[in-house]
């Protein structure tokens, strides 16, 4: 991998990692794209900078990181535990899902999903209009509902929005707490890697490394406010839309080339 590449994988995860349209998807997409082979090494780099992104949720809600917000992240903790489970049991068989088809199928799915569920949501009935307001109850069905993210496509983030929205969450809300839940998922998944690859990043791999890092810092950063401010006027329709149209573009690929 040289360094435009890490760039361009560093803007693409700075932009998806927060948004409900699956990170880990744009990717695999992109990586193919570019004729990045999927080995070790880069699978770990894709992997790593998404802690960039992660951070980026530290510098924009610092007074969340105080001792006095124990319950909410004893509740995001919560939330956390299902997917450990399932990542720490059954990662081999996780990771032999990655490919562009599954991505493209899950990325319908889930935007048909959306779809749906803007159809009868009301943000007018919800119940919890501010991430501190959640419950135990409604961080574990959250925590449940982010298990599904482990089928590549599907989008933690949206995995985890809808299920905060299915149990009384408003949208922006929703988004923060996802947000949160972030953070234990991806420090858990990035340690994993640089534990098991921290050899490989040395030299030329680490500056590459860097460079991704950083540019997936920069974008998240602003990304995020930027996806807040949306959420206050739109909807998550703009999305679910989005979905169905890469995912069937994705299908079709193979077919257009021939």
């Amino acid at each position: 991998m040289d360094i435009i590449q890490a760039v361009i994988l560093g803007i693409v995860e700075g932009l998806t990692e927060f948004l409900p349209v699956s990170s880990t998807g744009h990717l695999i997409v992109v990586s193919e794209w570019l004729g990045i082979v999927q080995n070790e090494i880069n699978t770990s780099f894709e992997i790593v900078i998404q802690l960039a992104a992660i951070l980026a949720v530290v510098a924009n809600y610092k007074d969340k990181f105080t001792l006095s917000k124990i319950d909410l992240w004893l509740k995001v903790t919560l939330a956390f535990i299902p997917i450990a489970a399932i990542g720490f049991l059954f990662s081999s068989q996780i990771k032999a899902l990655f490919s562009v088809n599954v991505v493209a199928t899950m990325f319908i799915v889930g935007g048909i999903a959306f779809l749906i569920l803007e159809y009868f949501y009301q943000e007018s009935n919800t119940s919890t209009k501010d991430v501190e307001e959640v419950t135990y109850k409604q961080a574990a069905v959250i925590g449940l509902a982010q298990v599904l993210a482990v089928i590549p496509g599907t989008s933690r983030a949206g995995s985890t929005i809808v299920g905060a929205l299915l149990v009384g969450l408003n949208r922006k809300a929703s988004a923060e707490f996802s947000f949160l839940l972030a953070l234990p998922v991806m420090i858990a998944a990035c340690s994993y890697e640089l534990l098991k690859h921290y050899k490989e990043f040395s030299g030329s791999n680490l500056i590459v490394l860097g460079i991704g890092f950083i540019t997936a810092f920069i974008v998240a950063y602003f990304v995020m406010k930027l996806f807040i401010r949306f959420l206050e006027k739109f909807t998550f329709v703009a999305f679910g839309i989005y979905r169905i149209i890469f995912g069937l573009l994705l299908l079709a690929l193979p077919y257009i080339s021939i």
